[in-house]
This record gives structure tokens, sequence and C-alpha cells, in this order.
């Protein structure tokens, strides 16, 4: 009994709005969290770093005595009892297997510096009494270690933690929570102080506590049982990632047509990532400015497990905070939807692609839907940017580097056009890569575009092979096709600014003319040929440069 840890990982309608309104007005912001009580985290500063330091190992009494040098009023009292608690107890994963190796009672704790739950409410109950503060020992159901989503509390309470008495009201906190986490089998312990839990809002530790007794959830309006299990989890991380409130509110989602969607609105851009049964596949997340929306799309009928993580945009921090974790039951599969495994999340337009350099992207949608294996994608990009794009796909037979030839790339100034002539039938992922010419490093993901073809007649060649002279402003209006039929006359036009010179070599020299609108044109004779090249000179010195390649069928 009293015995749950807490797990750590690294890595909506109009009521529930008005609802939420509501709360923020009564709730206010804080650089922490949302707290129970108006609190400048600074003032503990200097009495956090002593109380963490303070080593008294000969009473209670005198722990209390020593940490009672440094804090005077009720409040720092409390902190300086929790501070010391957090930093000096470790959570008894041994004791937590096995009852008869553990001791809750207060002397033992803090001989020893470990215990489960129950064994840090009783002594931070008994430092509180000490110093002469009214504090209880509250316990319930918790969803910590081994919680499922949705699942059913039938059981003996699983938790304990206290209430203590400020400035005349009461405050909730949890000193085991605020200690550290256990892994996911609860064989080890790491201290990870968590400030979350230090004088919790009641609104939000509602979240994961669940008291005996209904009045210590400190709520107007409490809630049943049922309610606390249906009811989704917020962890801590959720809110200092920013975010306000999620859709579904349930812990258990139900598919639709084989798909299920989670909307998470923000207060700031934020960053989000999520696992399907631990993979990041059969998901398509999308950003807003002020949210994610996230569809996922399970591959087989039954119970699944869905965690979501996040971090605010704006930081530093390279970790994602686990947020929230659904079950989704689904009663059947979208056999239509094939999303690549490649994909790069998340996908389409966004804020987020704005902020790396690709601006006014179109399509807007996430997915470009096309029968005859063709679309076209163009963007607008920052200065100073380096772009190619890829076309990764995880059941195509086509090396990559061909697939890459199946993109073709018209830059004319900062409009770049990219026309996308897919292989064949399925679905492809287009990662449109970019970096500052400026600065070193790797390109990284600007902006992802799911493309599908159901049309199993599509077998669109790759796009000419270009050479490292095909420069920026160079336009190729025909022929597309990198492959040309034999025993024809092709057509060539193309916009070449800047050149004096250009032909096509086919067995022999085809010299094109410049148009009055600007466009180098001519035709070759693919007869006794098997490769066609397009060169041009710049200058009057007749220095050519190969700029495209084709191939010509063989009969």
């Amino acid at each position: 009994r009293h015995s749950t840890p807490r797990i750590g990982k690294k890595v909506s309608g109009k009521g529930k709005m008005i609802l939420l309104y509501f709360l923020f007005l009564a709730y206010p912001w804080d650089k922490s969290n949302l707290k129970s009580m108006s609190i400048d985290l600074n003032q503990f500063k200097e009495l956090d770093a002593y109380a963490t330091k303070v080593n008294v190992r000969s009473s209670v009494e005198d722990l209390v005595r020593v940490l009672l040098q440094n804090a005077h009023s009720d409040l720092e009292k409390v902190r300086a009892f929790w501070t010391w608690i957090c930093h000096h107890i470790e959570y008894d994963v041994e004791g937590f297997h096995n009852k008869a190796m553990r001791s809750c009672k207060p002397a033992d704790v803090f001989q020893s510096g470990k215990s489960v739950c129950a064994g840090y409410a009783g002594l931070f109950e008994e430092m509180c009494s000490i110093a002469g503060i009214k504090c209880k020992n509250l316990s319930g159901y918790s969803k910590g270690y081994g919680y499922n989503p949705g699942q059913a509390f039938k059981r003996e309470i699983n938790h304990a933690w206290n209430a203590v008495a400020l400035d005349g009201r009461w405050h909730l906190l949890d000193s085991t929570w605020g200690s550290g986490t256990v892994d996911d089998t609860c064989r080890k312990f790491t201290f990870g102080y968590n400030e979350f839990y230090f004088l919790t809002h009641p609104a939000l530790f509602i979240n994961d506590h669940f008291p005996e007794d209904e009045k210590w959830q400190l709520l107007k309006e409490p809630l049943t049982l049922q309610q606390f299990e249906r009811k989704v989890r917020y962890r801590p991380e959720f809110y200092k990632a920013g975010l306000l409130v999620a859709s579904a509110g349930t812990s258990v989602i139900e598919t639709e047509n084989g798909k299920a969607t989670v909307f998470i609105e923000s207060r700031s851009p934020a960053l989000f990532m999520f696992k399907l049964n631990n993979i990041d596949e059969h998901g398509l997340m999308t950003l807003q400015k002020n949210g994610m929306t996230l569809e996922v799309y399970p591959r087989q009928t039954g119970t699944h497990h869905l965690d979501i993580f996040a971090k605010p945009f704006d930081t530093t921090e390279k970790n994602y905070g686990h947020v929230l974790e659904y079950s989704v039951k689904c009663s059947s599969v979208d056999k239509s939807v094939c999303l690549p495994k490649d994909l790069i999340q998340p996908a389409g337009p966004s804020w987020l692609s704005e902020e790396k350099g690709i601006l006014g992207a179109l399509p807007t949608s996430p997915v470009i839907n096309t029968n005859d294996g063709r679309c076209v994608v163009t963007f607008t990009q920052s200065q100073d940017l380096d772009v190619f794009a890829t076309l990764d796909s995880d059941t195509s037979q086509v090396p990559e580097n061909i697939r890459r030839r199946h993109i073709w790339k018209t830059c004319q100034k900062n409009q770049v056009e990219l026309k996308i002539h897919l292989p064949h039938t399925g679905s492809f992922a287009l990662h449109i890569w970019a970096k500052k010419a400026s600065q070193p490093g790797n390109s990284h993901c600007a902006l992802s575009y799911i493309i599908t073809c159901p049309n199993k007649n599509v077998t669109w060649p790759a796009f000419p092979k270009s050479y490292g002279s095909w420069e920026e402003g160079y336009e190729l209006v025909a022929p597309l096709a990198g492959v040309l039929p034999a025993n024809r006359n092709i057509q060539f036009k193309l916009k070449l600014p800047g050149i004096s010179e250009a032909s096509v070599e086919c067995g022999k020299t085809h010299t094109l003319t410049l148009s009055d609108e600007g466009f180098w044109e001519g035709t070759c004779y693919t007869s006794g040929s098997s490769k066609v090249t397009v060169k041009i000179s710049k200058n009057a010195d007749k220095m050519f440069w190969y700029v495209l390649e084709y191939q010509v069928e063989n009969i």
C-alpha cells in the first residue's frame, strides 16, 4: 500500500475552451508552472541551496532544528522540508517489490535515506509537526508506475502525499514525485528534482492524484473516480512546454474509420514528437502557430498505446518532455492510407518551415494526391539559403540517386518551383532540405510532403541528368523526360540567361538559336545515338560546358 512511484521518460469542444478560459483567469501562469499560491521561486534560491546541503543524521528533530535556522515563515519552513526530502530520500525500489524489506516510519526513513511514498509523506508530516505546521498525510490513487490510460482503479489505494496549511488554506504537494523517477521496470531510481509537485494547483494535481476522501481534491466541483479514470493525464511536462489543452480529453480514444485524431493547443509555438506502440510511424503530424494536430492510423485492430512528446520552440532544451499518453482502440483499419516510414515529421507548410527559410509554400496541404503521378511544389526561399529535395520511399525499388532525378528544380531569383514526376504508383515522402550557404554544417529538413498516386499505370522516366554548370536561373521547358524515344525529332527549348552559344550533341552538333522570347530552341534527330547532351558557351573563347544529359531508348 502507498507505494506508487512516478515513471520518467525523456526523449474540444466549445465547453472545454470556455472552461479553459476561466481556469487561466483564476490560476495565472508564472515562469515555472501553475501554482496554488502566487510564488516567486527566486525567493527560495538561497534557502534551497542551504537545505540541499544540510547533512544531519542524528534525528529528525535535529534536522528540523538545523533547517529552521534559515527558514522563518511557514512557507519557508515547508519549502526547506520539501527541498531536503526531495534531495536526500531516494525511492526504495527493493521495498516496492518486497514489503518485508521496507519501513515507512519517519525515523527509519530518515536513517536509511530511502522509502516508498508512504515513507516520504510520513517524514514530511513529522517534520511539519515538529515545526508546528498543520499537515495531513493523504492517500488514494495515482497515475504513476504501472498505470495504463483508461484503467479502472479497483484494488487497494496505491499512493500517498501531503496537504499543508499555509495562509489559512490547504495546499497539495508530493515529495515522492518531486524527488525523481523510476525506470519502466521500477528497478532503478534516479534523482531528478521536479518543481511541479510543490504546492501544485488542485486543478492540475487531480490529473494524476485521486484522494480517498474527495474533499482533499480541494476542488469546488470534485471529480468522481470514474471521471478521474477517463480523464487524460496532463503530465507536468505538458505545462512546462507551454501547452494549454488537448482534444481528446479522455485517456481512451476510439478510431473512426481507422483514424484517431489528437489536437493540442499551445500558448506559443512548440515542437512535438509521437510514438504509436513505441515507434514513430503510422501517424501524420501537422503544426499550427498555436498547436499541433496528429492523425494516427493503426495497422491492426485492437488497443494501441500512443505517447506524445513536446518542448517549447524557443528553448535550448534538447529533450522532448513526455506530455500525454492515450490508449487508442481501433475497430477497423483504413487500408487505403499508406504513410511512408521515412516521412520526417511534421508534414506540410507551417511556421516551422517558414522559420527554416521556406516561405509561402504551395500546396498548403501536407498530402498531395495525384492520379497521373505529376505535381508541382512552389515556394520562396529566404536569402543565402541552399535548397535541394529528395523523394523517399520505403517500398520503392528505384535507387535513391535515381529517385532524386524525378524532381526538377527551377529557381528564378528566390522563387523556386519543384516539378515531381513519380517513377511509379505508391506513396512517397518529398523532403526539402535547406541550410544557410554562409554557415557550415549539414542541411536539415525544412519541409515535408506526402505524395500519393493510386494509378498503377504511372511509369514516368527520370528528368535529364544535370551537371554542376546548370545554374540557378536556367529553365528547362522541353524535353523534360530524361529518356528520349529513338529515331524521333526532338524539340529543345531552354532559357539560359547570360550564355553566348548553345547546342545539342546527338551524333553530330545541332546548334540552338535564341528566340525573341529569350529561349534557346532547336531540334535533333535521335538516330544512331544512345546519349544526347546539351552544352553551352558563356564567352567568345568557345569554351563549352555540358549542362544536361539524356538517354535514348533502345529499339
